[in-house]
């Protein structure tokens, strides 16, 4: 497919589950929004009509067996070969009529990924109840732990370069696998975008999969454990800080006992308290190390990710 003065393979990539009453609509309108691109269908163990369907509207199906989107994903960026990726939800939620625009942003800026933003444009019935609220929560934890983030984190309209997709580890198996793809690009500095795009609501006869409750709730871990992994020192360094405090609140009435008296009547609370201490001290120990191994890790996964280069380059 030709943007510029170049041509790239595009690969559309739709992870599904039991998606038959909309995967057939999805397949058309992305090959007529992107002819040459090829589509691919990742089947996660559907019950219904989704493979065939599929197949008849002229996707290429695969299968993964392993169940959750995020199981889906990493198996999508290692088989399928592309210069340029196109991620979306096979449910007909999102618009297929965007994805060129947003390659030619991606091409035309170097960039590694293009979000597509749902938040301003959305039909009535789009966001369940609850969903915009989530979203936004969750949206806030990552700015408040990463410093920087997306408009949307949890969109799953993304559009990304080769040297993205083959330097993402894609460790999470469920619906956090977004929050992941945010974080990576965050952590590596990549150059990145946001679109708004009109998200609609489902066709009749298509339930999410989303289960509110257990999936934020994943997602809020999934941001908690790669706060821990990608920042190792503040981590720890906020346990440190809270068993410390912890501890001097139980040592001063002992230490102003003892000043006035000279004698330690709260032996026990003293002993807490120093063991307390020494788990701070060893907190702040542990998150200096694990901040030097994240350093050299964070070096490999650059080097990696730069051995590719950009689109448009």
């Amino acid at each position: 497919m030709k943007f510029g003065d170049q041509s790239y393979r595009v690969a559309v990539i739709l992870p599904c589950f039991n998606e038959e009453a909309a995967i057939g609509d999805v397949v058309r309108d992305f090959r007529a929004a992107l002819p040459e691109a090829v589509v691919y269908v990742y089947d996660n163990n559907s019950k219904d009509g989704t493979v065939p369907r599929a197949r008849a509207a002229g996707a290429v199906v695969r299968s993964e067996t392993r169940q959750g989107k995020g199981q889906v994903v990493r198996r999508m960026f290692a088989d399928v070969e592309a210069d340029i990726y196109v991620l979306a939800d096979g449910d007909g939620t999102y618009d297929a009529a965007g994805a060129p625009a947003m390659i030619e942003q991606l091409v035309a800026g170097h960039l590694d990924m293009v979000v597509g933003c749902r938040l301003t444009q959305f039909e009535g019935e789009a966001f369940r109840r609850g969903h915009r609220l989530g979203n936004d929560l969750l949206t806030g934890c990552l700015a408040l732990f990463f410093g920087r983030t997306f408009t949307d984190i949890l969109s799953g309209y993304r559009v990304f370069s080769r040297r993205y997709v083959k330097s993402f580890p894609a460790l999470s198996a469920g619906f956090e696998t977004e929050t992941e793809l945010s974080v990576h690009a965050l952590e590596l500095r990549m150059p990145i975008a946001e679109v708004t795009t009109a998200y609609k609501a489902r066709p009749a006869g298509s339930a999410s999969k989303l289960h509110t409750y257990r999936d934020g709730f994943r997602i809020l871990m999934m941001i908690l454990n790669l706060f821990k992994e990608e920042r190792p020192l503040a981590f720890f360094s906020i346990i440190a800080g809270m068993l410390a405090l912890i501890s001097l609140v139980l040592v001063y009435p002992v230490f102003v006992t003892y000043i006035e008296t000279g004698l330690v009547p709260r032996f026990p609370t003293a002993i807490l308290s120093t063991g307390l201490i020494i788990l701070a001290s060893l907190s702040l120990t542990c998150g200096f190390v694990l901040d030097t191994v994240t350093h050299g890790r964070r070096e490999m996964k650059r080097l990696a990710y730069l051995a590719i280069p950009p689109p448009g380059s």
